[in-house]
């Protein structure tokens, strides 16, 4: 079973719905989810926010905090995964959980951190979490590195 498949089934075993946000890996977790059989009973959508103004005016990311640390920052993964629980609402149901990727992929640093700088981050009913990576390889292998990061939190968050 692979990592996807099993952040779907711990999902669906709680009856929750899920909201992707992301902006290093350019659709490649909503892409993985979609590759499950039923993954339609589980996931809601999906929000690349690749540009920093649409980290703020589509997922309510604090604009202060973009201002002052950038887009690459812990905090920011985790009002990214809040805000795409908002920003994907239908009627008055919104993902139960959100998940959100935010890094730096390279080949360059736009801000001085290190290139393969990843922050993840899983916000559900009843918990936020944030994790911080330092990823090596080129830049398909950090996006593909971050995308199963965010893909494992997601699988054991659920299951807990």
């Amino acid at each position: 079973m692979t990592i996807a498949a099993e952040a779907l089934d711990a999902l669906a075993a709680r009856g929750w719905t899920l909201g992707v946000a992301e902006s290093l890996t350019g659709g490649a977790v909503a892409a993985e989810l979609v590759t499950i059989p039923g993954a339609s009973a589980v996931l809601q959508g999906a929000i690349v926010a690749y540009a920093t103004p649409i980290k703020h005016t589509l997922l309510g990311v604090d604009e202060t905090l973009l201002h002052e640390h950038g887009p690459v920052h812990a905090e920011v993964a985790v009002q990214m995964a809040a805000g795409v629980r908002d920003a994907l609402r239908v009627d008055d149901r919104r993902p139960d959980v959100g998940i959100a990727t935010t890094g730096i992929a390279g080949p360059e640093s736009p801000d001085g951190q290190p290139v393969g700088t990843v922050h993840i981050a899983v916000v559900t009913p009843t918990v936020s979490r944030s994790e911080t990576f330092l990823f090596g390889g080129d830049r398909a292998e950090i996006r593909a590195q971050a995308s199963d990061a965010v893909l494992a939190l997601l699988a054991r968050v659920a299951g807990e």
